[in-house]
């Protein structure tokens, strides 16, 4: 399938045009980031609970159940939670539209650190293929958010010819697909502030499993790594039997999977996302090639932001909705 222009002519009858709040990638992002959260607690109770995901490992899921027949599966980005402006934002909205969510806390997050005996990464897919395939009684569909939209296109590359017959579509929205690149490009200057801030978070969860589990994380040393790229060469690619960073961005990029893909994934993504080079799109023949993927792309957006002029605010969260409400 062609690139779609989310600004001109030749969109699919489910999406709307889109005109951006602001016109530059890093205002989208910074701004977005900061959107006040509109969440009524006291409308959409949350059941919180604990999914056993093998290994030893338990990971958070926030569930919101309306009795609505099909469930939305949400799973966030980077240090971030279930509780990240986004996830919240779409959950509210699917949840006006008629579905249920659940929004998914990938292990060590979302205060869950003593929960599990490892760390995480980017492709790590074993937590939510679990909790994916064990929600067999209803309609299922797979939204992810920057590094979770990474694993939900890999996992869903993972299940290849066979996948569940509940999962109807997938999507992920500003997905870094190549996680080389991508890191790459964070590392550049212009995008120090970013950096600085996963990698305080990233130091921070890594000192607290040291606290809680000296037996296993004593040894581990990130705190001289002065980029993601670094980090991950001396922390996560060991951690889970990688040779290095590369070796590991190699192994977990979506880009390697979107070829694998049998049911419908929708990607949408931003020329200017100030973390995503757009050449990791524009220059990949996958989307030409695979008829189950659509690439719906804005020349502004920013990451994870989308935030449009007038209503509906979210861009992305309603796309990503009207896409899975074609999908039966």
């Amino acid at each position: 399938m062609p690139i779609r222009r989310a600004e001109g002519a030749g969109l699919p009858n489910w999406a709307r045009p889109y005109s951006p709040l602001l016109p530059q990638g890093d205002l989208q992002t910074i701004v977005a980031r900061y959107w006040p959260v509109s969440w009524d607690e006291a409308r959409h109770a949350t059941e919180s609970r604990l999914i056993p995901t093998g290994d030893g490992v338990q990971v958070l899921a926030k569930f919101n159940h309306i009795g609505a027949g099909r469930t939305l599966l949400i799973v966030h980005g980077l240090t971030a939670c279930s509780e990240a402006r986004y996830m919240l934002t779409l959950a509210r909205l699917a949840l006006e539209s008629g579905f249920n969510t659940i929004r998914l806390n990938v292990r060590n997050c979302g205060g869950t650190e003593e929960l599990a005996p490892t760390l995480y990464h980017s492709g790590l897919t074993e937590d939510l293929r679990h909790v994916a395939e064990s929600l067999a009684s209803e309609p299922l569909y797979i939204l992810g958010f920057s590094m979770g939209g990474n694993m939900a296109l890999k996992l869903a590359g993972e299940w290849g010819e066979a996948p569940p017959a509940h999962v109807r579509g997938v999507c992920a929205v500003s997905a870094p697909i190549r996680l080389d690149l991508c890191s790459r490009r964070i590392g550049e200057w212009r995008n120090r502030v970013y950096e600085f801030r996963f990698l305080r978070e990233l130091r921070a969860t890594l000192a607290l499993k040291k606290r809680l589990m000296p037996e296993i994380f004593a040894a581990v040393d990130g705190a001289r790594a002065a980029s993601i790229w670094e980090f991950d060469d001396v922390v996560t690619a060991p951690a889970f039997g990688f040779e290095s960073a590369a070796d590991y961005y190699a192994c977990c990029s979506a880009a390697g999977f979107l070829d694998r893909i049998r049911i419908p994934a929708l990607l949408i993504e931003a020329e200017d996302d100030p973390f995503i080079p757009w050449s990791v799109y524009a220059e990949n023949t996958v989307f030409d090639q695979n008829p189950h993927l659509e690439l719906l792309a804005s020349r502004a957006g920013g990451h994870v932001a989308f935030l449009a002029q007038g209503a509906p605010r979210f861009w992305a969260e309603e796309q990503a909705l009207r896409f899975f409400e074609t999908l039966g």
